[in-house]
């Protein structure tokens, strides 16, 4: 099977993403497919892509920051968040335009330095504002209308580490992580 091959990122994009200084994600259906599993125990469980999370631990490495803004509240995304170096988690924002304000105050950061992926309804008036708006593959339509950039992959199986690699190689940051993953 030959890889695939994407193509060159536009020179639009790749203005916005270079002065990107945090990177947002909702997380159902962008860090994951979008299921929630129940069990009988009132409990649930979340699949995350385990290359979307070297991707997020390699962004943080890099010196930029990221975030999450979840509708939901949950300990696996507590959980996961820790483990992939979230450096600031907004869950139960039902309305994530406040909790995206609340975010730029945290980091003293204008909206053209934040880049947002979302998926769903809800996203919308974040990627209304931001300065890098990426909706999922899997996103509503309404999400793909006004997204600067639609990823390839879909939610959970990919599209956080593809936006992270864009971002990453669009700085001049990525040949150097990678560099350092064969040293260790």
């Amino acid at each position: 099977m030959k890889p695939t091959v994407r193509p060159p990122i536009p020179a639009h994009i790749a203005k916005k993403a270079r002065r990107i200084r945090l990177l947002a994600l909702d997380v159902d259906g962008v860090l994951t497919d979008g299921r929630i599993v129940l069990d009988d125990l009132k409990g649930h469980s979340k699949s995350f892509d385990v290359h979307d999370g070297l991707g997020l631990v390699l962004f943080a490495r890099s010196g930029l920051k990221t975030a999450i803004i979840t509708a939901e509240r949950s300990q696996v995304v507590t959980r996961r968040a820790r483990a992939m170096k979230i450096a600031w988690v907004a869950q139960y924002a039902r309305n994530k335009r406040k909790a995206y304000d609340r975010l730029k105050v945290h980091f003293q950061l204008l909206d053209e330095d934040i880049c947002f992926i979302g998926d769903d309804l809800l996203d919308l008036p974040v990627l209304k504002r931001v300065g890098l708006s990426v909706a999922t593959a899997n996103a509503v339509p309404e999400a793909h209308q006004i997204a600067d950039y639609i990823t390839h992959k879909p939610g959970g199986r990919g599209a956080v580490r593809e936006v992270v690699e864009m971002i990453l190689k669009t700085q001049g940051r990525w040949v150097g992580l990678v560099e350092e993953l064969l040293e260790a």
